[in-house]
């Protein structure tokens, strides 16, 4: 006798997906992204100005003067750590890069014979080889901010010292610095290479301006490392789970110091870049920017507690805050606003991913 057979049961609500789940939705960078565009909009009605061609290009530069170093510390953010001294290494890469552009191009002074020399007027200072100053200068500042990433990671990685109280021990010793080789004072690029310096710090190429050119292929090397290379599979490990990556064969401390050596390179380029728009490296230069850097990585859906976060975060979050100040300034809003609002803006953000996650 033949056994009918059972109807398979089969539970609708198994794999499906809800719409905040999905797609632009399933990160705190979506909803982000999303407010900055009902932002643009209402920019968009509430000033003509905005929309110009000048005030887009002004966005561009401005935001990308936070962008890169927030790219850097979003490595760290990831791991789970943070690194308070960007700030102070932004400033401290731009005041040696300043120095030694100026000390190599200043004939009497050591080892400047190498490279520079006096015109037949006796005068005018030549360089013998147009560009290496600017070379070693930026490779002086670059150097620099390797050294205090190499500290950093060392004292946290190997000596098993608090990133927090690490890197804000490094701040105050970093700007210190600043002070110390400078006594106090600002440094200026000068000499034979200024021009090039300038030209590749503040200058524009076809009407972009060169630090979004430099924040956009960055940003895309971020992206290939942290989703394409082992490397980056090791930070995210590290941020989910740093006992579970260390016993899955992953050398914890090498990862750790190379994130901080990272966030310093990234801190150091950004310091130069900034010198090269203000025209000068202050010693008080970047103060607080370490606050700003590390609101735009969180805002961008970066989290402290690690395990999440990437360039499209990063830069989201900075362009919101840059669309905010530059908004302010347009609307003849004071600008001790924006602070507010920028504090306002990351508890929101964390509320909206903390909600997410809850109904997921």
């Amino acid at each position: 006798m033949a056994m009918p057979l059972e109807t398979p049961i089969s539970f609708t609500n198994v794999g499906r997906i809800r719409w905040w789940q999905r797609g632009i939705f399933a990160s705190q960078t979506g909803y982000v992204l999303l407010a900055l565009l009902g932002l643009l909009i209402a920019m968009h009605f509430a000033s003509p100005y905005f929309f110009t061609q000048g005030n887009m290009q002004n966005v561009a530069k401005n935001f990308s003067f936070i962008a890169i170093a927030t790219l850097g510390i979003t490595f760290v953010i990831i791991t789970g750590g943070i690194d308070l001294s960007v700030g102070s290494m932004m400033c401290f890469s731009a005041m040696i890069t300043s120095m030694v552009m100026s000390g190599l191009s200043t004939p009497g002074m050591p080892g400047a014979s190498l490279f520079v020399h006096l015109a037949a007027d006796g005068k005018t200072v030549v360089a013998n080889v147009p560009g290496l100053i600017l070379l070693v200068s930026i490779l002086a500042g670059l150097v620099t901010a390797l050294i205090v990433g190499l500290v950093n990671g060392f004292c946290i990685a190997v000596l098993g010292l608090s990133p927090f109280v690490t890197t804000l021990g490094m701040l105050s010793i970093v700007r210190g610095l600043g002070y110390v080789v400078s006594n106090g004072r600002g440094s200026f690029p000068g000499g034979p290479d200024a021009d090039y310096f300038y030209a590749l710090t503040s200058g524009d190429l076809f009407g972009v301006p060169v630090p979004f050119i430099y924040l956009v292929v960055l940003a895309a090397l971020m992206a290939i490392v942290l989703h394409h290379t082992s490397f980056g599979r090791h930070v995210f490990a590290l941020g989910g789970n740093e006992k579970a990556a260390e016993l899955t064969g992953i050398s914890v401390v090498r990862v750790k110091i190379k994130v901080y050596v990272i966030c310093a390179l990234a801190a150091g380029l950004q310091g130069i870049i900034v010198s090269g728009w203000l025209g000068s490296a202050p010693a008080n230069m970047a103060t607080s920017y370490e606050l700003n850097v590390i609101a735009a990585a969180v805002i961008g859906g970066a989290n402290l507690a690690g395990g999440v976060g990437g360039p499209l975060g990063a830069i989201v979050g900075c362009v919101l805050l840059e669309v905010i100040r530059n908004g302010l300034v347009l609307a003849q809003v004071s600008s001790y606003w924006q602070q507010t609002l920028v504090g306002v803006i990351i508890i929101l953000a964390v509320l909206v991913d903390r909600i997410r996650s809850r109904i997921t």
